[in-house]
């Protein structure tokens, strides 16, 4: 397939799936509960987070976790209480466990209280370190406040090989607008600074279309594909995730 025709394609099949409709099954829908930024990105972080496995459980247990934030995100990390945490012990989505839980509004609470908040932490990252890789790099580590804890395993590291998928969605989520209604543009990023979130149907459909060789799905991989959907729209590349993804999932390509 030549560049053109593959251009036309994927431009396609994201006008397609980049619509409404896509949010009824998508974990997105957790932040389009919410109408005020902390609400949406929080929401959107700890969705996000979950973003592994069944989606239906996914959505199941954010909106557990948001029932349990009394529906506000943003004032519950700031102002609960230890005791306030006890709502959450049955709370469980594959490996991320109540002990999980605690850790994450423990540091939530950290970032907007000593950090600014999380988009102040991401522009500074990408600032100082001029990639999207430096930047989560950055985050992670003002999340994990320097301890080692379990929860780590949770916040993806790219400098230890990681694709960091649900990090890359959550940032997607975040910052790209484009007027359709299902990403937020919420956060002064660039978009063309982001990457792909890179998962087993999007990495499948693009080696089935040349736009990837390699065959792990690691940040070398989330580089490698990036770079080749640059040439296809350097301004805003991981629009195509709608496409690849949507080709993987609905249409079994």
């Amino acid at each position: 397939m030549d560049k053109e025709t593959l251009k036309d394609l994927l431009d396609h099949k994201y006008h397609q799936f980049n619509a409404p409709e896509f949010i009824e099954t998508d974990p997105i829908q957790i932040p389009h509960m919410f109408s005020k930024k902390e609400d949406i990105e929080i929401s959107g972080f700890i969705a996000a987070t979950l973003a592994w496995g069944q989606r239906i459980s996914i959505i199941r247990n954010s909106k557990k976790i948001m029932e349990q934030m009394d529906y506000a995100p943003y004032d519950f990390i700031l102002n609960h209480s230890p005791k306030e945490l006890d709502r959450f012990r049955d709370i469980k989505h594959r490996t991320f466990q109540f002990e999980d839980t605690c850790f994450f509004m423990a540091s939530l609470q950290s970032i907007y209280r000593d950090h600014n908040g999380m988009e102040a932490l991401f522009k500074d990252g990408l600032q100082e370190t001029n990639d999207i890789k430096g930047a989560i790099g950055k985050f992670r580590e003002a999340f994990l406040r320097g301890q080692q804890h379990r929860s780590q395993k949770h916040v993806a590291n790219p400098y230890k090989g990681s694709a960091a998928k649900r990090i890359n969605m959550f940032l997607r989520w975040m910052v790209r607008e484009d007027g359709f209604g299902v990403d937020f543009g919420l956060w002064d990023l660039p978009s063309s600074s982001l990457c792909i979130p890179l998962d087993v149907h999007v990495g499948n459909v693009s080696r089935k279309l040349g736009l990837l060789d390699r065959k792990a799905n690691d940040w070398k991989a989330v580089s490698e594909l990036t770079n080749n959907l640059k040439k296809l729209d350097a301004e805003d590349p991981v629009k195509y995730d709608y496409a690849l993804f949507g080709l993987g999932v609905f249409e079994k390509f």
